[in-house]
């Protein structure tokens, strides 16, 4: 066996660990849409990278459900674009296009600005301090995490931090629609060869615009976050599409 099959037989064996500790969040109700919701936020967090091939095998016995549930979870999860079915193989983690990058920007500005400006010139209200507490502390995991020179950890604060922003709307749908969307884009991250370079620099500005949120400046928040995301787009379409090429 090679070094990179060893390696990847290894991790194959890391990622069947973290779904049997998460077997116990299923119970004797459990649901395609809660398996869903488990393989989402393990595609989030990296530990199905983009390209994998799911095992319906491994993930169906680590999980404790059945065959049928857990296609349906797939085909879940194939409609929020984060997996493919392709025939004859199985199931793959979705590699995204340069083109979906800009569109996942386009929806981002259109929905995290929107949640900034639904606060209003204040004051907050309980839902509002409640999701800016959040962001607050997201914010902090990041900084404890570039701290600690954990990379994976700060891109999932990252992430925290804008699923706190869209949670200022106070929409549940909301928030639903951008889990799937906020997924698609870890994606991305999961393929660049340095995600340090993408997260690290823009942590400072999590915690300007928290702050500018906190003093119950709303505009200016929207202001710095429009920024925030015109910026991040540019220098992320041009990087992937090198290393897509590349790849």
């Amino acid at each position: 066996m090679t070094g990179g099959a060893a390696k990847n037989d290894q991790g194959r064996l890391t990622e069947v660990a973290g779904l049997e500790r998460d077997r116990a969040q299923l119970g004797r109700s459990s649901t395609a849409e809660r398996v869903a919701d488990i393989l989402r936020d393990r595609i989030t967090e990296g530990y199905f990278p983009p390209g994998a091939r799911l095992s319906e095998e491994s993930i169906g016995g680590a999980l404790g459900v059945s065959r049928n549930t857990l296609r349906e979870a797939f085909r879940l999860l194939t409609h929020e674009r984060l997996l493919v079915h392709e025939l004859n193989r199985g199931v793959f983690v979705r590699v995204v296009t340069v083109e979906d990058l800009d569109d996942i920007y386009r929806v981002r500005t259109l929905v995290e600005c929107a949640a900034v400006r639904s606060l209003g010139e204040g004051p907050y209200g309980a839902a509002a301090t409640e999701a800016i507490a959040a962001i607050e502390t997201a914010v902090q995991a990041g900084e404890a995490a570039s701290e600690a020179r954990e990379w994976q950890d700060l891109s999932t604060a990252n992430i925290r931090f804008h699923q706190g922003i869209v949670a200022l709307a106070g929409s549940p749908r909301t928030e639903e629609l951008m889990r799937g969307v906020l997924a698609e884009l870890r994606l991305v991250f999961h393929v660049m060869a340095d995600p340090r370079r993408f997260y690290a620099p823009y942590l400072t500005r999590n915690r300007q615009i928290v702050e500018v949120l906190q003093s119950g400046d709303a505009p200016e928040a929207e202001r710095l976050l429009h920024a925030y995301l015109e910026d991040a787009r540019r220098q992320l379409s041009g990087a992937y599409a090198e290393r897509i090429a590349e790849g």
